[in-house]
């Protein structure tokens, strides 16, 4: 149960960290659509542990294999497996985690719910889990492109109370990647990236916060009541791990305005397209998409294994102390950027399957 996530575009992941491999099982996506392992891979590569001196140093290629769904370089319309085999794990460092609960973390709870647990790496509870919602992304992403010329582009808004200035509207993905943290306001990102290394020096970890603007999505994708467009995405977004909150448009920040202050109004532009002058609304109005970008941020808490010595209890509630062996991020933030844009990918080609199945044609 809660393995799989979509309607008609339909990923279920599956795997543990310290398990024979992670993977995804692709069911709804159309065929003769071109894929390679080399397009997956992409993706995987900015997700990848050890890419840099500010991840954990995991050493994992995660080369995917693709098992199913693909001929002759082309989707068959039939479900889609992608495998990636875990190559480097060291279960020894988790040994501890046998009868001590990681604060924060899903030992405990997972304990909870089940009865018994993987406490090797976390197993799914592990970010690891994600590789496949990323391989899966990065298939949604060329499907959007394709049928209605979207793109996404997440990046790292804040870490800490660090917080760069960025522009949703112009942002590129090549100014993103040209930061070892994935925050394309160069100066800022210096200074993140210092932080960032003082707090793992320390034992310790921070969190943060990825903006993510989709672009060109076309108006009327969203399924109003239930299935409203932010509400997915919110969803999509919460179910990532160490995410904490989510927010789009003004968010919370919008609860300080008047309405008029708040509202977008409406002009019709030079190609008789009726616009907004502003986007408060982020992109979505009553659940649908008004054409304009898509903007949303979720932020992720500091990663819960750390090496600091912290106070936890036993199976059997003996209180005790614990300071976490193993390697992790001590920021996740770099690595959560691919991740956050393979789930909103995911929801939006949904919904764009969805809506052509429903209208028969795109609205623009």
């Amino acid at each position: 149960m809660g393995n799989t996530f979509g309607h008609l575009f339909r990923v279920t992941t599956f795997g543990e960290s310290h398990g024979g491999g992670v993977g995804v099982v692709i069911d709804g996506c159309p065929p003769q659509l071109a894929i390679s392992p080399e397009d997956i891979q992409v993706e995987l590569d900015r997700r990848r542990p050890g890419q840099s001196k500010i991840t954990t140093p995991r050493k994992e290629a995660d080369t995917c294999e693709i098992l199913s769904g693909v001929f002759e370089g082309k989707t068959l319309g039939t479900p889609i497996a992608i495998l990636v085999h875990n190559k480097d794990a060291r279960s020894q460092d988790y040994s501890e985690m046998v009868q001590a609960y990681r604060p924060s973390h899903a030992d405990a709870t997972y304990d909870a719910k089940y009865g018994i647990r993987n406490w090797q790496g976390g197993g799914r509870a592990s970010a690891r889990e994600t590789i496949g919602r990323v391989a899966a992304g990065a298939i949604a992403k060329k499907i959007l492109h394709q049928v209605a010329g979207v793109e996404i582009v997440g990046y790292v808004k804040r870490i800490k109370d660090l917080e760069g200035v960025i522009d949703p509207n112009t942002v590129t993905l090549t100014q993103v990647e040209e930061t070892i943290v994935r925050c394309p306001d160069p100066e800022c990102a210096d200074r993140m990236i210092e932080l960032i290394e003082q707090v793992g020096r320390a034992g310790d970890s921070i969190g943060g916060v990825v903006e993510c603007v989709a672009r060109g999505v076309p108006k009327g994708l969203g399924e109003p009541v239930f299935d409203k467009l932010e509400a997915d995405l919110a969803k999509a977004a919460m179910s990532l791990p160490a995410s904490k909150g989510f927010e789009i448009g003004s968010g919370f920040a919008g609860t300080l305005l008047t309405g008029s202050e708040h509202n977008d109004e409406f002009y019709t532009d030079e190609q008789g397209q009726i616009r907004t002058v502003t986007n408060r609304s982020g992109g979505i109005q009553g659940g649908i998409a008004n054409g304009e970008p898509i903007v949303l941020r979720v932020a992720f808490k500091p990663t819960a294994t750390i090496r600091k010595e912290q106070r936890t209890v036993t199976v059997t509630g003996e209180e005790t102390v614990l300071a976490a062996r193993g390697r992790h991020d001590p920021c996740v933030l770099p690595r959560a950027v691919p991740m956050v844009e393979a789930m909103v990918a995911l929801v939006l080609c949904d919904h764009l399957l969805r809506h052509q199945g429903q209208c028969g044609v795109l609205t623009h």
